[in-house]
């Protein structure tokens, strides 16, 4: 039992940590890439609208009259204007293939300060390598590339393209939880099956205390009124078996390990017996090759030679290339 509660709750911990990990990690990053794509498809100036279209409701920027060349139509470069009058370079660079370095960021650089911006504002579906970073650090210039613009840009596109991307997504997070179910179900079952076969004759420990207080009981007291006990210069027939007997019941730990040892040298000669392993004061493993009717009889002959052993309780392992289960039995009870 314990095995398989081992197993379920493995299955389970394995199971869930799989879940948040699709859900969180893995979803969100399959709906970035694939809105990313999407925004890549875009035409130049679809982006660039998109770009000023969510500058204007997230930051409360405008377009600026004064653009480059004069020209206001849509352009990848174009000055916009804040709530408190500074202007600010915007650079959208159109397409994932972008890997850029300081370079594209000096340049943008150069041009905020000739236009008089106060700042510059980098937008890619690229990617910014490290020194670009660290010049836009410098000049500031700050950086939306990559997993960070599609927040930004999400709301923007077409309804059914954003609801595609998004039900994409989750379709595939469902798909993956159901695997990481059924790869979480066969772990549990291979660990509570590797648990069994590793442990395959773990003892119970209430029986063999039950086991172990009614062999080493004392004889009852005799009632009241009965016939009173001879006197100690009378001589009685009966009372040197009950001394032995009681010294039988009651062996120290020395005698009880020669009678086990006893039994055990008595069954790895017995025929159709491999070897019986004592696992317990109370509990005698036993390999063997032939039958249960075949071998318990001569089980019992050499475990009822001993009072105190008498009722052990015998574990029959499963026979070699036999799928059948471990069996367990008493030769006697009192």
């Amino acid at each position: 039992m314990f095995s398989w509660i081992l197993a379920l709750v493995l299955a389970l911990v394995v199971w869930i940590a799989a879940t948040l990990y699709l859900w969180l990690v893995r979803r969100r990053n399959n709906e970035t890439r694939a809105g990313l794509a999407a925004l890549a498809g875009l035409h130049w100036r679809d982006f660039s609208e998109i770009v000023r279209r969510a500058l204007h409701d997230q930051r409360g920027w405008h377009l600026s009259t004064h653009q480059p060349e004069d020209d206001a139509g849509p352009r990848s470069d174009f000055l916009m204007r804040d709530g408190d009058g500074g202007q600010w370079m915007v650079s959208c660079k159109h397409g994932r293939a972008y890997r850029i370095g300081a370079a594209a960021v000096n340049e943008l650089g150069a041009a905020l300060r000739l236009a008089g911006a106060r700042g510059g504002l980098l937008i890619t579906e690229g990617r910014i390598e490290r020194e670009g970073l660290a010049a836009a650090d410098k000049q500031s210039i700050e950086i939306l590339d990559g997993r960070r613009i599609w927040p930004v840009l999400k709301p923007y596109l077409a309804p059914e393209l954003e609801n595609r991307i998004v039900r994409g997504a989750r379709h595939r997070a469902q798909r993956h939880t159901g695997i990481a179910a059924l790869a979480s179900l066969t772990l549990g079952l291979l660990v509570g099956l590797g648990y069994l076969s590793s442990h395959p004759s773990d003892p119970d420990p209430m029986a063999d205390a039950m086991a172990t207080a009614t062999a080493t009981a004392k004889p009852m007291r005799a009632p009241q009124g009965a016939a009173a006990a001879p006197s100690a210069g009378a001589s009685s027939p009966a009372s040197a078996p009950a001394a032995a007997d009681a010294d039988e019941l009651t062996p120290d730990p020395a005698t009880l390990d020669r009678y086990q040892a006893s039994v055990s040298r008595a069954l790895a000669q017995t025929p159709g017996i491999t070897r019986g392993i004592w696992l317990t004061r109370m509990t005698l493993a036993v390999d063997r090759e032939a039958e249960d009717a075949v071998v318990w009889p001569m089980i019992c002959r050499e475990v009822e030679r001993y009072p105190v052993l008498r009722t052990v309780r015998v574990q029959l392992n499963p026979r070699p290339g036999i799928d059948e289960p471990v069996r367990w039995r008493q030769c006697s009870t009192i």
